[in-house]
């Protein structure tokens, strides 16, 4: 199985323009785990850029275990900054 980086992903593509709005603060890129869900169905890999509340919902989808999230960046003006594996939420 190839990473995740390595591959077209489902969702926003790393230049959207979802990336640049103000309200954006975090990226995160995922796999779809259970069907009857927002994002997806099983086994799509996705990336969003989402704003504070988009966020928690990811978050609260990953808790149900319907998303499993791979890899999560901050967003600031449009720049990514990856955060390591241990780093679970933003500050």
């Amino acid at each position: 199985m190839q990473d995740i980086s390595a591959r077209e992903l489902k969702g926003h593509n790393i230049l959207a323009v979802e990336r640049f709005q103000d309200s954006t603060r975090h990226m995160i890129e995922f796999v779809v785990r259970k069907s009857k869900n927002p994002y997806g169905s099983p086994g799509d890999e996705m990336r969003l850029f989402l704003d504070d509340a988009g966020y928690q919902s990811a978050l609260e989808s990953q808790e149900r275990r319907e998303i499993k999230i791979k890899r999560y960046a901050l967003i600031i003006e449009g720049h990514i900054l990856m955060q390591n594996k241990k780093h679970k939420k933003p500050m």
